[in-house]
């Protein structure tokens, strides 16, 4: 097991590594140039050159970064090129919105996806289970946003139940209005989400269902269902906590979509202000932040699915 974590975790730095790499010189690909953006348009192309040199636009890519990284790898994300505040500040106050959003939205897309996905396997060839297969493959299909605005027009429009937009100014200091205005961005997330689980989890359980030992477990006199519950229900678990680094990603990816649609002040929405604005080291640092936190994440699924699959640690 150590020697298998040591490797992974050698391959999540070389990840990590490639990614900062990519984002780096994507970002250097885009057209538009900063220092024309802060020193506007009556200013002459000396005083752009200028502003260019001082904010260190000009130096060789190697050397940009090179001293990105090494602030990195220092704790300092660096400073925006518009603002000068600091990028880690800044990323930890939006972080207070973006991680208890994703957090909603990934244990709403679980309470969704592993009882109805069950459920839809043991109903396998009647109505009820038909019925949920295609539910799941309908919402599945349904864009985030599309589903976001119709969240709205039923729970804010129509009901009053939930506000529309926003974010309290008073942050979690009063949580209940800063948990009242998560809750449906995700819901958003979580059914889109949960949908896609679903159809996931209805797939593990049906190949449980024919796996040795809950057939001779169904010979013994135990029900099929029964014996799906008893005994197949821990290998579906083992598969949903391989699934879970891939959800993880999806759900970074609708945080980014919802919190421009709720007005969401999380890091999904300043990255959008801030590519908009030719940020370059808020950007990449945003990137970096946000890959790591994927690439991280399958790196413990994958240390707790071995931890937790015997078959793993016997052919370890």
């Amino acid at each position: 097991m150590l020697r298998y974590a040591i490797v992974r975790g050698a391959l999540l730095i070389a990840g990590l590594l490639v990614s900062s790499v990519l984002i780096f010189l994507t970002l250097r690909v885009f057209p538009g140039d900063v220092a024309q953006l802060i020193a506007g348009t009556q200013a002459s192309p000396d005083q752009v050159d200028a502003l260019r040199e001082s904010l260190g636009l000009n130096r060789p890519l190697v050397t940009q970064y090179t001293d990105w990284i090494g602030g990195i790898l220092r704790g300092d994300l660096g400073t925006s090129l518009l603002s000068g505040a600091s990028v880690g500040e800044e990323l930890f106050l939006k972080a207070q919105v973006t991680i208890p959003l994703g957090m909603m939205a990934l244990a709403i897309a679980l309470l969704i996806a592993v009882p109805f996905g069950i459920v839809a396997a043991l109903l396998r060839g009647r109505r009820g289970g038909t019925a949920l297969s295609v539910g799941a493959q309908a919402l599945a299909a349904v864009p985030v946003v599309w589903a976001g605005m119709m969240l709205v027009v039923v729970f804010s429009v129509w009901l009053g139940w939930l506000p529309p937009q926003g974010f309290p100014r008073t942050g979690w200091s009063t949580p209940w209005p800063a948990m009242e205005s998560l809750l449906l961005p995700a819901l958003t997330i979580g059914i889109v989400e949960g949908a896609m689980l679903m159809r996931f989890v209805r797939s593990a359980t049906l190949q449980a269902a024919g796996q040795d030992f809950v057939r001779t477990a169904a010979a013994k006199g135990l029900t099929r269902t029964r014996a799906l519950i008893q005994h197949g229900i821990p290998a579906v678990g083992l598969s949903i906590v391989t699934v879970l680094g891939l959800q993880v990603a999806g759900i970074i990816v609708g945080s980014v979509v919802i919190e421009q649609l709720f007005t969401l002040p999380g890091i999904g929405r300043m990255l959008v202000a801030d590519v908009g604005t030719r940020d370059l080291i808020k950007v990449q640092s945003e990137l970096l932040v946000l890959t790591g936190f994927v690439l991280i994440v399958g790196f413990l699924v994958d240390l707790v699915h071995r931890s937790i699959d015997p078959r793993q640690r016997e052919a370890a």
